[in-house]
């Protein structure tokens, strides 16, 4: 049971909010690609698997991320306590975990399109490496952003089975989501990061966040609006974007307190609320 528990704990388990941030992504792309007057089933049967890869993945990846940084996680106060950086777990078994969660990953991955596969695993470098970045780089969350929104491409392919102009403009309005809610999230643990010497864009632009946070999402609203024009969506869904728009500016930005870690990690968590807005946002426009 005390293993059941380490294992939960260190697969984040109980903190949804980071596969839910990969899941919609994938369900953003499969949405805009897929034919709703065909049968739904197909459809529904697609969004159960990216939610299954989504948690696996996920799971995966903090495991790879928690044995990369055990020596940073044991000398900040937030992770210090996580199984790998306590001693809790081996490194040993965290690796045998990693590899079970990417073998259920890729059991799940080999129900799509052969298209999607390789470009599935062809992703696979960059999501294992990304721990490392905060280490060479003050642009961990941009590469935390090519990765975490890559599904927003494979979601477009497994219906499609191929990629254009569209699902990649949405693609990169995605990333900037990820850059400005990570950079949020990446406030929380600002001290210690800059007294060990990682990097990220929340230390970069410290003195200019909020100017940097309302970049991010204006180009976020930008990239969607103009894939919308290219779906030639109905007028509704621009009227819909209200909605994001008053989220991000009105909530997340005006909200946002640099000094305040339990303000960052609200605003963070809210952007699961945002993912299943923009998704019904696009499931009204599509199905009108």
């Amino acid at each position: 049971m005390n293993q059941i528990k380490l294992f939960v704990e260190l697969t984040r388990l109980k903190k949804p909010i980071g596969f839910m941030l990969l899941f919609w992504p994938c369900a953003w792309g499969l949405t805009l690609a897929y034919n709703f007057s065909s049968n739904l089933k197909n459809y529904f049967f697609y969004l159960i698997l990216f939610f299954l890869g989504s948690i696996l993945m996920r799971s995966a990846g903090c495991i790879v991320n928690d044995i990369l940084d055990k020596e940073f996680d044991a000398k900040v106060f937030r992770t210090k306590n996580r199984p790998i950086a306590s001693g809790k777990i081996s490194i040993l078994l965290a690796i045998f975990y990693s590899v079970i969660l990417c073998f259920l990953a890729l059991i799940v991955l080999l129900n799509f399109n052969s298209f999607t596969i390789i470009l599935a695993l062809a992703s696979m470098p960059l999501a294992f490496t990304y721990p490392l970045m905060k280490r060479f780089t003050y642009w961990p969350q941009l590469f935390l952003g090519i990765t975490f929104n890559y599904g927003l491409i494979l979601g477009w392919t497994t219906i499609n089975g191929q990629i254009d102009i569209v699902p990649i403009l949405f693609y990169i309005g995605a990333i900037f989501w990820t850059l400005g809610y990570d950079t949020i999230y990446g406030y929380q643990d600002i001290k210690d990061d800059e007294i060990i010497g990682l990097k990220s864009t929340s230390i970069r632009f410290k003195g200019n966040a909020k100017k940097f946070l309302f970049i991010c999402y204006s180009f976020l609203l930008f990239f969607f609006l103009i894939g919308g024009y290219l779906m030639k969506f109905d007028n509704i869904y621009y009227i819909l974007f209200i909605i994001p728009f008053v989220h991000l500016f009105l909530y997340q930005i005006k909200k946002f307190e640099i000094n305040n870690p339990s303000k960052c990690l609200e605003l963070f968590k809210s952007n699961n609320l945002l993912g299943l807005i923009i998704l019904i946002n696009i499931l009204i426009v599509k199905n009108l």
